[in-house]
């Protein structure tokens, strides 16, 4: 889908840290979550609340009252006068909620739109499925976060099961894996120079009420381990077989993530003298079944399509890589260079929390574009299965 009317002010975007799952977020519903991450936010960008005509929320694990979820986060964080669909789309939820809302100002929605999304990977949902014709009528139970993870339904193969395969399909060896992951934490370790000069322009910190008097603030990344050449090469495959070890996939995480949406003139004016965000296109798709690790290419070439450029045009590319597989298989077929891939590390470091893990990264390719001056920007991932979404933006200061 090409757009031509929707741009972000380049400061609303915004992230709280990602949390390893069972760690500090593990009890905080990702609906309070997002509620004071977002109004936190707000306060300190001076962004007006009441501005707002609609909310698209991105949430993929369901959590207690999230039936209601879009009016309840929309009323409690002072805007009680809006609401919006909410949206799940696995991985790729961030892009399809910038989909939605890039859609809805194309239309002629005049006032902005606000994009928040949220999910903890920890303590998911246990959801119990009336059975009446098994034997007593015993019930189903499906264990949302780890079932998913497990296993495909249609494919039958979990994620990592997809990611041995394109590793001997495509001949990618575990020493390229192990490379591209030791770029990917020096880069991260470039967002946290000068007291995390870089990701304290777009993270927001938590506090977590733990009783009635102590609060621990939670101001950056909490899992991220650190590692080295040396360390990944010492480490053993997942599988006995296989190529992919714990040092070259990702760890589920906890956290929460927003980006306005809005006209032209609209954003300029939220921008208060900033750069914004111009979005550009977006596109999904599917590639050959368990083989999700190439999906990001496809949807990549899908969005590419849809703005008129080629990957020439492209100044900067982040992805969701829950595996080091997926960037290494991306340099290879569209011949970009992975250092200009995630200048500030990304989910294969910091984690995935599923629903924020794109906007995440779109936060950090508006950092990163920011930085160079300006330039056109892609972010790519792949999302359950074998499918995958991309967006293209544009920064113009």
């Amino acid at each position: 889908m090409k757009f031509s009317h929707a741009f972000a002010p380049a400061n609303s975007a915004w992230f709280t840290p990602f949390a390893r799952w069972q760690g500090p977020f593990a009890e905080v519903s990702s609906v309070d979550l997002a509620v004071d991450a977002a109004n936190r936010a707000f306060d300190e960008r001076g962004i007006d609340r009441s501005a707002f005509g609609m909310l698209v929320l991105g949430q993929s694990i369901p959590q207690r009252n999230s039936f209601y979820a879009a009016p309840t986060i929309a009323a409690k964080i002072g805007a009680p006068g809006i609401s919006g669909p909410a949206i799940a789309q696995a991985c790729a939820t961030s892009a399809a909620c910038i989909a939605y809302a890039a859609a809805a100002v194309e239309l002629g929605e005049q006032k902005p739109v606000l994009v928040l999304t949220t999910d903890r990977t920890s303590n998911g949902p246990l959801l119990v499925f009336p059975h009446p014709s098994a034997a007593g009528g015993a019930p189903v139970a499906e264990h949302w976060v780890l079932e998913s993870f497990a296993r495909d339904p249609w494919a039958g193969f979990s994620m990592l099961e997809t990611a041995e395969f394109v590793a001997e399909e495509e001949s990618i060896s575990r020493a390229e894996m192990d490379e591209l992951t030791t770029l990917r934490y020096a880069q991260y370790d470039n967002a946290l120079a000068n007291d995390r000069a870089v990701q304290r322009r777009a993270m927001v910190p938590v506090d977590i009420k733990r009783g009635k008097k102590d609060t621990t603030t939670i101001d950056g990344d909490v899992g991220v381990t650190p590692t080295s050449a040396q360390a990944l090469a010492n480490l053993k495959p997942v599988r006995g077989d296989g190529r992919i070890t714990y040092g070259t996939q990702t760890h589920p995480a906890d956290g929460a993530a927003g980006l306005t949406i809005a006209t032209r003139e609209r954003a300029r004016e939220a921008a208060n003298g900033g750069g914004v965000v111009q979005i550009l296109a977006t596109a999904f798709t599917r590639v050959e079944k368990a083989r999700m690790p190439k999906a990001p290419v496809f949807a990549a070439r899908a969005a590419l399509a849809e703005a008129g450029l080629t990957i020439a045009d492209i100044d900067v590319v982040t992805t969701h890589n829950p595996f080091a597989v997926n960037d290494v298989y991306f340099t290879r077929e569209l011949n970009f260079a992975a250092e200009r891939m995630n200048p500030y590390g990304c989910s294969l470091v910091w984690g995935h929390p599923q629903g924020p893990t794109g906007l995440r990264s779109i936060a950090e390719l508006a950092l990163a574009l920011e930085a160079r001056g300006g330039g056109v920007g892609l972010f790519t991932g792949c999302a359950a299965g074998d499918s995958s979404g991309a967006v293209i933006v544009r920064y113009d200061g």
